[in-house]
């Protein structure tokens, strides 16, 4: 498993992490223990803000939009914080988390304009906010979805499985003058060792340490190359970086990492904003 030294610290964590029960997983994640969650669940509203200025900054909102959430993570938070900021219909979309009952139920039972109980749970209103656990690439699917003005997601891509289908599936949902918010953090999620994951060959990286919630381990221009193919216009912008990490690992990462420009390859989160889809 990679070359050089062992770095046992990092690779006993990551080695139970791979054999984790994906239900364990999402029991401590949800109680961020161990394991920490997205902004979206942590702090909802903070994750709302920072879509909502971006569309400031460019002179729009969310008023009167229809808006898709990918991978919302079970919990309606994001979904009614967009319903305040005015969105007319929010799709909520997760094909591994089913709704998180007891924080949904206790946070917005009051909460009849939107929602109402069912025998499963907590359900949102269906002229509100629609529920979407399957296949965001599925034919059927996206056949029962009306276009979207706006695509948001947090932490959601670097755990994508097929980037290029699930884009090219987003931008075929994608009204012609729509736009995609995208929060993207390419360290290894065990924060501690940000590029260790670049050591390890696919094959070892599969049989043993990816995660079950899985990790692409795309870079910057992997994501580029994924979004140019489906819009006409991408922003990428890197929010942090960590050039002495990198640095430090340069000689044991390999090479399909590293593309000698150090700004993209030391990236550590980045932003990125698309418009003008290409349909299919």
């Amino acid at each position: 498993m990679g070359s050089a030294y062992l770095n046992l610290p990092y690779l006993l964590p990551r080695l139970a992490r791979h054999f984790l029960p994906e239900k364990l997983v999402r029991f401590l994640l949800l109680r961020n223990w161990i394991i920490r969650p997205g902004i979206e669940t942590s702090n909802p509203s903070a994750a709302v803000k920072r879509y909502a200025d971006v569309l400031s900054s460019r002179g729009s909102s969310f008023l009167g939009k229809r808006v898709l959430v990918l991978g919302y993570g079970g919990r309606f938070d994001v979904g009614f914080s967009l319903l305040k900021e005015g969105a007319s219909h929010v799709i909520l979309c997760d094909k591994y988390a089913p709704p998180d009952e007891p924080h949904n139920l206790r946070l917005f039972s009051g909460e009849a304009k939107y929602f109402v109980v069912e025998k499963s749970g907590l359900r949102p209103r269906k002229e509100w906010m629609t529920l979407l656990q399957t296949d965001i690439r599925d034919i059927q699917a996206k056949s029962e979805i009306e276009a979207v003005d706006i695509v948001l997601s947090s932490s959601v891509y670097e755990h994508l499985d097929d980037v290029e289908g699930i884009t090219r599936a987003l931008a075929d949902l994608t009204k012609p003058h729509g736009i995609q918010i995208h929060y993207v953090d390419l360290r290894d999620h065990f924060f501690k060792y940000p590029f260790e994951m670049l050591r390890f060959s696919e094959s070892t990286w599969r049989t043993w340490l990816n995660p079950s919630s899985n990790h692409n381990r795309y870079r910057l221009w992997n994501y580029r190359n994924a979004f140019e193919a489906c819009f006409r216009e991408v922003e990428i912008e890197i929010l942090t970086y960590e050039e002495e990490a990198f640095r430090r690992l340069r000689p044991y990462i390999q090479p399909e990492f590293v593309s000698g420009n150090m700004e993209e390859d030391a990236a550590a989160t980045i932003r990125v904003v698309v418009s003008e889809p290409l349909k299919a």
